[in-house]
């Protein structure tokens, strides 16, 4: 739609005319500046606002339907627009933008629900190279602020609630895939304004060989199944589903490492098979075991219906350490990056091990998309790196699920394995503080080499 073009125009046109000091000025605009703004827009855009009561012009936003945009409206705005760029009048295309933002809610809402119905999402504009912004609907979180990181950056989406604005240039070279869950994907949420997150550890048992290479000057390690077990690990994935749906899931979270190369064909049928009875109760999201192959570290995202929604691929590579001597994981970064969007959760992402411990590549993602919930599968012989970096996702009202493994346990680390896996929740002032790091502690069979596969741990992320 012509709309979205323009306010990318808009977006980009502020973005590079005006410093960081703007914003904060904006910030704090003046109720004069405010009214004068309204009444230039109103008096040649009087569809974006409701009828005038008694004479009084309070400004009320008007929800346009799209017949309302006409031939007649955009020639109005870009006249309107015109004025104020030559006029460099900033602080009437920010109002301009935040009017547009508002009056477009309905339209949005009824692209979320399109979307909905896609296998996957491209932006609402069409001149998303030209001007280096992208725009989605934004979906709602119920543990979000409203006038998140209003106190801590200054940039132009703190002026937005309605519009979700990407910049290429906090982006960089990655590619970002949007999907757009199933509103029946969830169906207890509009009910109980929460999410209910199963995450296991899996086994201590570790079914593979780090083998060793080097290539170009560089020593690499890439990872080496083996070729039997794979019908019992099967079954073992499936039994925490299962398990999981007992306790009313509504994600349920694998570590880093432990798939195989039938696991997805293999769940995939069990989860078709089912009855609709039975289905009700299996978790939304089920994030399974990453899989090592052809130089890819890969997560598969199924829902409770059995498809396929994405696939996504580790980015960095871990550095490990071998008798004193450091090899790089062998893989490629495939730099696709996919979110995951559904109303009153907003937006969702898997950075896969050391894609957390990443940090600018985790902020990249965490600004970029305005994340709310980042699942985090690990296969890792410490914590103390991953603890650190859930602060920064806290600041920004992002929630993480943190899970490792058992199988990465290694004689003389056994201290950093008190936990197994954290999640980490924005909770209200008046809660307690306690409240906001749920650990998950690791079974003494563990220390034991004993492993009766029957760890599992649940946590609840609900509205603020």
């Amino acid at each position: 739609m012509k709309i979205y073009n323009i306010i990318a125009e808009l977006c980009s046109l502020i973005i590079k005319s005006c410093a960081e000091e703007f914003f904060v000025h904006f910030s704090c605009i003046s109720n004069a500046e405010k009214f004068k703004i309204n009444e230039l827009v109103f008096e040649a855009l009087p569809v974006l606002f409701e009828k005038e009561s008694d004479g009084f012009r309070i400004f009320q936003i008007h929800h346009v339907a799209e017949d309302e945009l006409t031939e007649d409206f955009y020639e109005k705005l870009e006249e309107l627009i015109e004025v104020f760029k030559k006029d460099k009048y900033f602080f009437a295309i920010v109002g301009l933008i935040q009017i547009l933002d508002e009056s477009l809610e309905t339209l949005l809402q009824e692209k979320i629900a399109e979307f909905q119905a896609d296998d996957f999402s491209v932006v609402l504009n069409s001149n998303r190279e030209s001007t280096g912004i992208g725009l989605l609907p934004r979906t709602s979180c119920v543990w979000e602020r409203k006038h998140r990181l209003s106190h801590s950056y200054n940039r132009m989406d703190n002026f937005l609630f309605n519009m979700l604005l990407m910049e290429n240039s906090i982006l960089g070279e990655l590619i970002d895939k949007h999907f757009f869950l199933r509103k029946d994907l969830f169906p207890n949420f509009a009910k109980n304004r929460s999410v209910k997150i199963a995450a296991t550890p899996l086994r201590l048992e570790r079914r593979f060989d780090v083998v060793p290479y080097s290539k170009d000057k560089v020593q690499y390690f890439e990872i080496a199944y083996d070729n039997s077990g794979w019908e019992s690990e099967n079954e073992l994935i499936w039994q925490k589903i299962v398990t999981s749906s007992q306790n009313d899931s509504d994600i349920i979270v694998f570590p880093e490492m432990l798939g195989n190369p039938e696991m997805t064909d293999f769940i995939t049928k069990k989860l078709k098979a089912l009855t609709d009875e039975e289905r009700a109760k299996i978790p939304s999201l089920i994030i399974l075991p990453s899989f090592w192959e052809k130089r890819g570290n890969t997560v598969t995202i199924l829902d409770k219906f059995g498809s396929i929604i994405s696939r996504q691929s580790k980015q960095n590579p871990f550095r490990a350490d071998m008798n004193g001597t450091g090899y790089l994981e062998g893989i490629l970064s495939s730099l696709v990056v996919n979110i995951f969007h559904f109303e009153g959760i907003g937006r969702i992402a898997i950075l896969i091990c050391k894609d957390f411990l990443t940090t600018k590549y985790m902020e990249q993602l965490m600004r970029c998309f305005k994340l709310t919930l980042i699942i985090v599968p690990s296969f890792s012989t410490g914590s103390y790196e991953f603890r650190r970096s859930f602060d920064l996702c806290a600041h920004d009202d992002c929630n993480v699920v943190w899970i490792n493994t058992c199988a990465a346990l290694e004689k003389g680390k056994e201290q950093n394995f008190e936990n197994i896996g954290y999640v980490r929740k924005r909770i209200s002032r008046t809660d307690d503080e306690a409240q906001m790091l749920c650990k998950m502690p690791i079974c003494d069979g563990a220390f034991k080499g004993k492993c009766s596969h029957g760890c599992i741990y649940y946590e609840t992320i609900s509205g603020v």
